[in-house]
């Protein structure tokens, strides 16, 4: 991307209706909305996008010795629910690394599991295969898929880089100056062209949106758009920063 390319790029957030609060981006000629939860909206086609759940990833800390509260995979799927029952989403792709490992589903217990059922039953469930977790467990019901394609959109858990992708496992957040002090929050990274989601794991980490790992896939950069605690904001480039350091222009996530 240009730097007038770049500027231009600040177009892709577009106000949403004033009562809506929200951003709205435009990816490959399609209107989607990133939502504050950390998943992807696409309302043209009843489709809500989540990636990165990573559930289970608790109790697999846990048998290394590494000890977390078990309550990842109930917070991650009432976040899922939370949505499913606001939107009432006829698809719901999940990105891939659903699981955290191929062990995940021996340990998920019982109520998580018919959860978990109970979502895959009452939408078009597709899970996108993950390096966690190639092998989605059949018995939660759904679809798997390695790369699915909806029209101009095409969704994959590792980025490529393609012309209306929308992939995931890079877990993006974005480090930015605020009042005194910075903060790094989860984000969506975004050129118009190609979208990498944000994880929605509640213990998944993340990889600065600055990283070279981002800039094989927007080789001519991006903007951030970051989650903040009230809303999703846009963030040009040019007011990210580092992980390491501090200053840069005021803003308030």
């Amino acid at each position: 991307m240009t730097r007038r390319s770049l500027r231009a790029s600040s177009r892709l957030m577009i106000p949403a209706a004033a009562q809506s609060n929200q951003t709205l981006l435009h990816l490959a000629g399609e209107l989607l909305t990133p939502l504050q939860e950390g998943a992807l909206w696409w309302p043209q086609q009843s489709v809500l996008v989540v990636s990165d759940l990573h559930l289970e990833k608790g109790s697999n800390y846990a048998a290394t010795g590494q000890m977390l509260p078990p309550y990842d995979t109930g917070a991650t799927l009432a976040r899922v629910e939370k949505l499913c029952a606001a939107l009432q989403p006829q698809t719901v792709i999940s990105l891939g690394d659903s699981f955290h490992d191929r062990r995940s589903e021996q340990r998920l217990p019982a109520e998580y599991a018919a959860r978990i059922r109970a979502l895959t039953g009452a939408h078009d469930w597709v899970w996108v295969e993950g390096n966690h977790d190639p092998d989605p467990p059949a018995h939660l019901g759904g679809r798997a898929a390695k790369v699915l394609r909806l029209g101009a959109l095409v969704f994959r858990h590792e980025p490529e880089g393609e012309a209306g992708e929308v992939a995931g496992h890079l877990h993006p957040v974005a480090k930015v100056a605020g009042r005194g002090r910075s903060v790094r929050r989860r984000c969506f990274a975004s050129d118009g062209a190609r979208l990498v989601m944000p994880a929605m794991g509640a213990f998944a980490g993340g990889l600065n949106i600055l990283d070279a790992a981002f800039a094989r896939v927007f080789p001519e950069g991006c903007m951030a758009f970051a989650i903040g605690e009230a809303r999703v904001y846009g963030v040009a480039q040019k007011n990210l920063l580092p992980d390491g350091s501090s200053g840069g222009a005021p803003w308030k996530l």
